[in-house]
């Protein structure tokens, strides 16, 4: 089986360069998403604790099965952890063997950018260049270079309430062609942006954006809010915005329309990618992106690094899966007998 590091996606993103492998991504997971019907779908598996939340994200085509590993704790940072981990596995569908293990936590990050840029790319106006960030944790940067590889954007609007993570921000962007407004607060940050990302890390039914925040035209692109009980946006602005999401019964119970009705009018983003609804119609109208994460995603970004790895430095091998020269023999791969010196 092939094992994919941390290391080797480090590789693999200085080889090919940050802004190639966000516009791969894109391209990946919106042919996986033009195929929509192709896919065997459900929404993750979800344990939740007080701490947070450990998930498995599965999907099938009649090619390969897929899932992910992923945690979402945001007390981590304060132990000096990672808020969210994960791996994630490709198999055979055929025989059921898996041929690809892969380190999921850079990755997420990656295809979270690319699919909130892709998605903008339909939903956003046309010429948008400012996007204002609210919330600074690990996903910030990667949301910055997406939308800046796939839309031109170049001007931030920057805000979090932990001076320390606007230093990690600016620091980790220095020099990299940005115009960066440091905000002092939310508001500050929205005024004048074309599009808003929302991407705050707590656990909490939050008012991250208010109604009077938001202007004609504007696209939200609503990450944070991710799970039941952890929303960003006043349910206001959700009323006279055209929303779009992932998977709705995924969304219905972790994104921002949670807290609207089990009525409340949205349309699926694969719709959109495949030409099957419109994005959006209008300058003055106020589009949302409610999304959580959806395993198609994953699916997407495990394909594109089996597509890419192949090079002897980007991978190794793992030795998981027991291979006895008779099938039915599988007692006899630990050879107990004594001429080996084992005895059982």
């Amino acid at each position: 089986m092939r094992l994919v590091e941390v290391e080797h996606v480090i590789a693999l993103v200085r080889r090919r360069g940050l802004e190639t492998v966000l516009r791969e991504l894109a391209d990946y997971i919106a042919e996986d998403y033009r195929r929509w019907a192709e896919f065997d779908k459900s929404a993750r598996y979800a344990s939740h604790s007080p701490k947070g939340v450990i998930e498995l994200m599965p999907i099938a085509d009649a090619a390969a099965f897929g899932f992910k590993y992923v945690n979402g704790h945001p007390a981590n940072q304060a132990e000096g952890l990672q808020t969210v981990t994960g791996f994630g596995v490709l198999a055979d569908v055929v025989t059921g063997y898996p041929f690809l293990i892969a380190e999921m936590t850079i990755m997420t990050a990656l295809r979270t950018a690319a699919m909130s840029a892709l998605a903008a790319g339909y939903l956003a106006r046309p010429g948008a260049r400012t996007m204002a960030i609210i919330g600074l944790g690990a996903q910030a940067e990667f949301q910055a270079e997406a939308f800046r590889a796939l839309l031109g954007i170049d001007r931030l609007r920057i805000f979090d309430i932990d001076p320390d993570a606007t230093a990690k921000f600016r620091a980790n962007l220095a020099d990299r062609g940005f115009a960066i407004h440091v905000a002092e607060s939310g508001p500050d940050a929205a005024e004048g942006a074309d599009i808003i990302t929302t991407v705050t890390a707590d656990k909490r039914c939050a008012r991250v954006l208010s109604d009077n925040m938001i202007g004609a035209g504007v696209h939200i692109n609503a990450v944070g809010g991710d799970c039941p009980g952890k929303t960003e946006l006043q349910p206001a602005i959700l009323d006279r915005s055209s929303v779009f999401v992932e998977y709705l019964p995924q969304t219905r119970l972790e994104g921002e329309i949670q807290q609207m009705p089990k009525d409340f009018p949205v349309t699926e983003i694969w719709q959109v990618i495949a030409g099957e609804a419109e994005g959006r119609t209008g300058a003055d109208q106020v589009t949302i992106f409610d999304s959580v994460g959806f395993a198609i995603e994953d699916f997407s970004a495990l394909r594109y690094l089996s597509d890419t790895t192949n090079a002897p430095d980007l991978h190794r091998s793992a030795d998981l899966l027991a291979r006895p020269s008779d099938p039915r023999n599988l007692f006899g791969v630990l050879d107990l007998s004594p001429a080996y010196g084992i005895h059982a």
